[in-house]
């Protein structure tokens, strides 16, 4: 992110995330969102951002130079909530058939026989 609060989206350079890994690896890589929103700072997490830093506040219309930009109690919630979500649904890249879809796979299978 860059320090302009709020930082519009164009200006957050996500991939930096990407950038960084690839040139200290095995450092952990942490995001610091400026932006409004939620998603942007989520998707720094889906591209290898291992800690996110975001500024909160009980009320984004208080007077200050960064409320606006922060993150209210609710919204921080969701934020959590969202990227617990998506470093879940990650996996680990290897495709498995799982439990829940063992049913489903056995209703829409057919049985091919020769005549």
């Amino acid at each position: 992110s860059t320090s302009a609060y709020p930082c519009p989206p164009q200006e957050l350079n996500l991939r930096m995330v990407t950038t960084l890994m690839a040139q200290f690896p095995g450092t952990p890589i942490g995001y610091s969102g400026h932006e409004t929103g939620l998603s942007t700072t989520v998707t720094a997490v889906a591209l290898g951002a291992t800690f996110v830093e975001r500024h909160f506040t009980l009320d984004r219309a208080m007077w200050g130079s960064d409320h606006a930009a922060s993150v209210e109690p609710g919204g921080m919630a969701k934020l959590v909530r969202d990227i617990r979500d998506t470093e879940a649904g990650l996996g680990d890249g290897v495709k498995v058939v799982y439990e829940s879809e063992q049913e489903p796979l056995r209703r829409l299978r057919r049985e091919v026989t020769a005549a």
